[in-house]
């Protein structure tokens, strides 16, 4: 394997030009799809790679359960300093495995406490809570999706800016933003340097839902005053995997967009822009990571086959 195996734990590197450039030149759709389908796949790779290297060190480990061949000096040396990374990528690997968890945890405990705290209302598309606590934002899952939001916000808003908001909310729900908040969660959870890639998206799904909902009002004005007074009163979502719309984030850039023309529609940059060179160098850069993780899971899985005794 040699030093292939550790590529994918770097290479997403190669993502942080187009997680910005995507932001500013990309629509908002294409970006989200992009740059999510970029961080999964980079952050499974990683993962794997990180695993392999595991089985090295653990095989290490007096009183380990793994066959006694698979510490054998011949295994051991598929793996560049093995005594060292093989060690240090047990922790690792159970760091990556705790924090994923939680993640997962945490959002669903989140979205049955929300379905529970609505159990007595009417099985409606908008759910209307009194509570002098403003918020709104998009709940999947249960009987049917639900759009949440108390009735201080719907004080603060013009009844033109409550069409805004639910139809941002609908948009969320309609596209499945929160799956895609979900996986660049987990991915930047198991590589920090994915982290840009899910900052990213957290804007461009709002971004999204923006556009799709200047679309259903037929005024991006409109739109645009609704999320800056939402802005203002909003205490954001319960649970950073669930889209609303007043996040906390770059909102004076969301505003700046929507009094500005809409976003092209291209499926993918050219190549002879910035963003498109840049979003070609992240296309390769997971297409290295994956060819990567796949020699080396092939490769090893060779060589234990070849140490463990019949």
């Amino acid at each position: 394997m040699g030093v292939f195996v550790f590529l994918p734990l770097v290479l997403p590197l190669t993502a942080w030009p187009v997680a910005r450039l995507a932001e500013q030149h990309l629509h908002p759709r294409t970006a989200t799809r992009m740059l999510t389908g970029v961080a999964a796949v980079m952050a499974v790779c990683s993962t794997v790679c990180l695993g392999l290297v595991m089985v090295v060190g653990t095989a290490q480990l007096p009183g380990n359960p793994l066959p006694d061949g698979w510490s054998d000096p011949e295994v051991r040396a598929a793996v560049p300093f093995d005594e060292v990374v093989g060690k240090a990528a047990i922790p690792a690997l159970c760091a990556v495995l705790v924090a994923c968890g939680r993640t997962l945890w945490r959002h669903g405990r989140v979205r049955r406490r929300a379905h529970r705290a609505l159990a007595g209302l009417r099985e409606t598309e908008v759910a209307v809570l009194p509570d002098d606590v403003p918020y709104a934002y998009a709940l999947p899952g249960g009987r049917r999706d639900r759009v949440v939001v108390t009735t201080a916000l719907l004080d603060c808003l013009e009844p033109a800016e409550r069409r805004a908001l639910f139809a941002h909310e609908r948009a969320h729900l309609a596209a499945r933003h929160h799956r895609f908040l979900l996986t660049v969660q987990l991915a930047a959870r198991a590589n920090p340097f994915l982290r840009p890639l899910r900052t990213a998206v957290a804007y461009t799904a709002e971004r999204w839902a923006d556009e799709a909902a200047a679309r259903a009002v037929g005024s991006r004005r409109t739109v645009a005053h609704a999320i800056g007074k939402a802005a203002l009163v909003s205490r954001g979502t319960p649970v950073a995997t669930l889209a609303g719309f007043a996040a906390a984030g770059p909102v004076p850039r969301r505003v700046a967009a929507l009094l500005g023309p809409a976003p092209p529609v291209r499926r993918w940059p050219s190549l002879f822009t910035l963003v498109g060179l840049a979003a070609w160098g992240a296309a390769a850069g997971t297409a290295v990571s994956a060819m990567s993780s796949a020699n080396s899971a092939v490769t090893m899985a060779l060589i234990l086959y070849a140490a463990t005794p019949l």
